[in-house]
């Protein structure tokens, strides 16, 4: 069990938040849980919902990275209690890697019966890998990991590195440089490459990912004696729909990627099966649809796909961000109760609208990956920019306006 104490060693430029380092934002601390390919047993989910209840400000938030974070920790005491609850359930296990466990995956795999290859136990191997080099305790907590069954779904993230499983092909930087490692190869091929960015951004601690060296996806190829194979374009998928699936499960979304504790502890009554967190910031529900569907409305979350709410993200705004000029969330509530409205009025069905992030400055934080409209707090206002330029009206509708693909 590791021991629930500051990690030593680090970047210290890196302040990217983790379940022991905590971020200390407007509203209290903040800390993020690391959860690898997005998967949380019952008894997990119920635990962090416990936790956010009483030692944060009660929700869950999900993050584009399929994590979680709780924020409004009063203080250390409250983040060490924190710790020691992660530790118990099994979500930490280790002190010294913690921030950099950020292994996204398909979240459907070996779930919806599609015949792609299952690469929950790939994560695992992993995660374990990853955890398991000492050397890899100092990347970034901003340096991603995915493993993708072959959909294109997470691929489409832009992962420092990738794995696709249906053809072996590990992009670097979201491309194909030509290697290949078969699943049974994964992890050590993985570790390989993420020490070989280690060894070439040496001395340089404020470069966080791969991107950010021009010359790195170079040194990852001939660090694994590649190229392998000719390079071909991977495969570039979206998001799964929400809604009930045949295959006995339901996605719902989060409005705004905020699942509190009470909806967090309704969806955990009714499944004994895993709950997957998405990096679209939805929960895959692993239960009848028959009996899911209605019981998650009635806690309050999204399950129909044509919804406004679906596609619809927000960083923190204020109170809880000082550089924040508005109370996102509140305006982008305001705003989505317009939107349906206006969404059907648009050329562009519902289903079709770009994803929708509000952010409260011009940093964006939490901005989702891809095309996507988005809606800055300028003081004065907002913000709407998308694929169009002809955005007017009032606000609902100039958002809608912006969410229509080009």
């Amino acid at each position: 069990m590791p021991a629930v104490s500051s990690p030593s060693g680090r970047s210290g430029a890196d302040r990217c938040p983790g379940a022991l380092r905590a971020h200390q934002a407007a509203d209290g601390l903040l800390v993020r849980v690391r959860l690898p390919g997005g998967r949380l047993s019952t008894s997990q989910l119920r635990r962090l919902a416990a936790t956010a209840r009483g030692d944060a400000d009660g929700t869950l938030e999900l993050t584009s990275r399929a994590n979680v974070q709780l924020r409004g920790i009063p203080d250390q005491q409250a983040v060490d209690r924190i710790a020691a609850v992660l530790v118990d359930s099994g979500l930490l296990p280790s002190a010294s890697h913690e921030t950099v466990r950020n292994i996204v995956a398909s979240p459907l795999s070996g779930l919806d019966h599609s015949g792609r290859p299952d690469v929950r136990p790939v994560v695992v191997r992993v995660d374990e890998a990853l955890c398991a080099c000492p050397e890899l305790a100092d990347l970034s907590g901003r340096f991603l990991i995915a493993v993708d069954d072959g959909r294109g779904d997470v691929a489409a993230l832009g992962a420092d590195l990738c794995w696709l499983a249906e053809t072996g092909a590990l992009l670097v930087a979201g491309r194909d440089v030509g290697l290949r490692a078969d699943a049974d190869q994964v992890a050590a091929t993985i570790v390989t490459a993420a020490r070989a960015f280690l060894r070439h951004r040496a001395g340089r601690r404020d470069v966080w990912r791969v991107a950010d060296l021009p010359e790195a996806p170079a040194a990852v190829v001939a660090a694994l004696g590649g190229p392998h194979a000719e390079p071909v374009d991977p495969p570039r998928g979206g998001p799964p729909p929400v809604g009930p699936h045949p295959a006995g499960f339901v996605i719902a979304a989060a409005p705004l990627g905020r699942l509190t504790a009470a909806q967090a502890e309704a969806v955990a009554t009714l499944t004994d099966g895993p709950v997957v967190v998405t990096p679209w910031r939805t929960v895959v529900v692993v239960a009848a649809p028959e009996a899911a569907v209605p019981a998650l409305v009635g806690a309050g979350l999204v399950v129909d796909p044509a919804s406004p709410w679906v596609g619809v993200t927000a960083c923190a705004g204020r109170p809880g961000c000082a550089s924040a000029l508005a109370d996102v969330r509140a305006d982008a509530t305001a705003a989505l109760a317009d939107a349906t409205a206006a969404l059907a009025s648009a050329a562009s069905p519902v289903a079709d609208a770009l994803p929708l992030h509000w952010a409260g400055c011009d940093r964006c934080c939490g901005r989702p990956s891809g095309p996507a409209a988005l809606a800055v707090a300028t003081g004065a206002g907002y913000r709407v920019a998308g694929p169009r330029e002809d955005h007017h009206g009032p606000l609902s509708e100039r958002v809608a306006q912006a969410r229509r693909p080009r």
